[in-house]
């Protein structure tokens, strides 16, 4: 009988113990995530329109640009930022990493109605994300900066956004050019949302990485899975130079 007892008491604690360790894997992750590390920040964008920004439609408000004044060429200034968001999964707990970095040189040129060029620089080695082991992943491994220290994009064909638009008057456009990361150069396409303020010019977006396209090695570490793709995000800001 005793025997018995003691039986019955071992496969308490083990299913006790079974519990603990359970709540551990799944709950650690999930406070770890949703209460130490927080909230990802949130997707790059224009931000919020001043109080006498209208949308791009007939009968939108604004003062008329002149044209010509635009044309020459604009420079990235210090209020840009460029970054990655890519989602991981930590035991089963979903997490979104971003990482940014407000290194970027560059300029587009303005003629008339159209914007027929643009280059821009990234240092990689500066994008830093709220964790710095994930940092270390990002520098060594999986985007190796060191051997591919900078990211570049050209645009390759002229955009044309028909009309110099009314100050603060918001605009979506498309984009063409090659994008350069780890080394490799690809041809891309994507929208982009544009609003002239008077005195800058403020360009934001999103272009989606397929990280084998790019010969980018699984971001996998540890415990940490992630996705096959991510996004890399911009909110560029220029100034006539």
């Amino acid at each position: 009988m005793a025997g018995r007892i003691r039986i019955r008491h071992w496969k308490r604690w083990l299913t006790l113990g079974a519990v603990v360790v359970a709540l551990a894997v799944v709950g650690g992750p999930f406070i770890y995530i949703h209460v130490v590390e927080g909230k990802a920040p949130a997707p790059l964008t224009l931000g919020s329109p001043s109080a006498s920004s209208s949308s791009d439609s007939p009968g939108a408000t604004g003062s008329v640009v002149a044209a010509g004044s635009t044309d020459g060429a604009w420079k990235v200034t210090s209020d840009s930022v460029v970054g990655y968001r890519v989602k991981e999964v930590l035991f089963g707990q979903s997490h979104v990493a971003v990482g940014r970095t407000g290194s970027i040189t560059g300029s587009i040129t303005v003629s008339g109605t159209a914007i027929s060029g643009g280059s821009f620089t990234v240092d990689m080695t500066t994008v830093t994300s709220d964790q710095s082991r994930r940092d270390e992943q990002f520098n060594g491994r999986i985007m190796d900066t060191a051997a591919y220290p900078t990211a570049t994009f050209t645009v390759t064909q002229q955009i044309d956004f028909r009309t110099i638009p009314a100050a603060e008057v918001q605009r979506t456009l498309r984009v063409n050019g090659n994008l350069t990361l780890h080394g490799v150069t690809k041809a891309v396409a994507f929208t982009v949302t544009a609003r002239y303020t008077g005195s800058e010019i403020q360009v934001a977006g999103s272009i989606p990485i397929a990280f084998v396209d790019w010969n980018i090695p699984n971001p996998r570490f540890g415990p940490v899975s992630t996705e096959d793709h991510g996004v890399l995000e911009f909110s560029l800001h220029f100034v006539h130079a």
